[in-house]
């Protein structure tokens, strides 16, 4: 056989990088938001706004930039989750703007949204140039819960707002909510963790009513993390937080087991907790009746799920138009944060809010197939909880504003303003890639057997 010979190998096989397609959906993610931008302009003043240019080449930039760094150093990364988490980033600045425009929502808070979308793409590139390989993180398994707890802890000791304890304020830097950032280190917790113990908490000792019931010792975790979430929720009235926890290791636990029965039990424990907490703790019962009779008058007016309904009644179908809604009804910033979804319902109508739950939705796809893709167990379980949070912090709020579950006070990702979040947010995306691209990456082509290498394997 000569060395010469042809042969397939696996590299030379390999999956497209797809930088090309992720460039030419990083044009639309770009040109949308602009478009939109006008838009706002045209209805509030009849013009085209003075800062449509700096805002064009400023977006345009940050999405060429990191097109650029995801090229290099993650040429094989999933081509959908940074046009869409992009597009989603220039609507919410677009979103924030057009409220700024309401003299009667407070200051304006879209140059510093601009500022920490700005810090938070720094922080996904960052995260990809340095970031050489997910694995690492299965390292600091235990740290990472320890900082976990540290960061759930702190806003403990700081006033609280509407009556939650979610923020911690930093001399110079304004208020922070640490709870954005433990969702990450919690899911790589979680990843380490059921990595080693997935085995132990698989078997089942009994089989009732068609569910395997797992066995007391190894229900201990599972108890730990539902006393923590409820510990959460008495002392800091984070109802969001406490869901997102809670819920977020019920998913990982049962993705590593497969046993339907941990999802029954995350179930039962969550409704007794809720239950339990309501029944003493104030601030969760004025949500929960807020919710249950969204119509009742309070001190002369009525609860802002209330007016969240009227606007999402005044848009209909296709909506008043950008700039042309009264989301200025609404009182406070809630508007720009627990609300904003509010505005997106009224001003583009229900068909541009289910372009926006698809987009969040498609990014979610996105992530659990690269948990599918992922070769290592870590990488799958760690894929599968950041895309567990990010899923069940849409849900959380989307069903709050809607009606659909108690509001919860936590942000809209990236649409949302709130400078924690969108940080938090652009990290979760930039650990998906870099196990996107690990996942996806060729597997490096075998070297050429020679012929006195071939004809020393076939000698007796």
């Amino acid at each position: 056989m000569s060395s010469t010979t042809n042969t397939t190998t696996i590299g030379t096989i390999g999956a497209p990088s797809r930088r090309n397609t992720e460039l030419a959906m990083l044009v639309f993610a770009v040109l949308i938001p602009v478009f939109a931008y006008i838009n706002v302009g045209l209805a509030k003043d009849g013009s085209v706004p003075a800062g449509v240019l700096g805002y064009g080449l400023g977006l345009g930039l940050l999405a060429g930039v990191t097109h650029l760094v995801v090229r290099k150093w993650a040429p094989y990364a999933d081509p959908l989750m940074l046009p869409i988490a992009t597009l989603l980033n220039g609507l919410g600045l677009v979103f924030i703007w057009r409220l700024d425009q309401e003299p009667s929502l407070g200051k304006a808070m879209a140059p510093n949204q601009l500022m920490w979308s700005t810090l938070g793409v720094a922080l996904f590139l960052g995260i990809l140039i340095f970031l050489k390989d997910h694995r690492v993180l299965q390292r600091y398994t235990y740290i990472s819960m320890v900082v976990a707890l540290v960061l759930l802890v702190a806003p403990m000791f700081f006033p609280g707002v509407n009556g939650a304890k979610i923020w911690i304020t930093i001399p110079g830097l304004g208020s922070l909510q640490p709870g954005e950032f433990a969702k990450i280190i919690i899911a790589i917790f979680f990843a380490g963790y059921l990595m080693v113990k997935r085995d132990a908490l698989a078997l089942a000792s009994r089989r009732f009513m068609g569910l395997y019931l797992p066995r007391g010792r190894d229900l201990g975790p599972i108890l730990v993390i539902w006393a923590l979430s409820l510990m959460i929720l008495v002392f800091e009235t984070d109802l969001g937080t406490s869901l997102l926890f809670f819920g977020l290791f019920v998913v990982m636990l049962y993705v590593a087991t497969e046993r339907t029965s941990w999802i029954v039990f995350g179930l039962l424990l969550s409704a007794g907790g809720a239950v339990a907490v309501a029944s003493f703790e104030s601030h969760v019962q004025t949500r929960v009746h807020n919710w249950l009779n969204p119509l009742e008058l309070l001190d002369g007016g009525v609860t802002e799920t209330a007016q969240a309904m009227y606007s999402f009644g005044s848009g209909g179908i296709l909506g008043s138009g950008l700039g042309q809604g009264y989301s200025r009804l609404i009182l406070g910033i809630a508007p720009k944060s627990d609300y904003i979804l509010a505005t997106v319902g009224e001003e583009v109508g229900l068909a541009g809010l289910m372009a926006i739950l698809l987009l969040y939705g498609l990014l979610i796809e996105r992530g659990i197939r690269t948990a599918l893709a992922a070769r290592d167990p870590f990488g799958k379980l760690l894929a599968v909880g950041l895309s567990g949070a990010f899923a069940l912090q849409v849900f959380v709020v989307a069903g709050g504003v809607t009606g659909l579950i108690p509001l919860t006070g936590m942000t809209m990702p990236f649409l949302a303003q709130g400078g924690s979040s969108v940080i938090a947010n652009w990290a979760l995306v930039g650990i998906l890639l870099r196990i996107s691209d690990t996942a996806r990456r060729p597997a490096p082509a075998p070297a050429p057997s020679t012929d006195a290498e071939m004809t020393q394997v076939v000698r007796p």
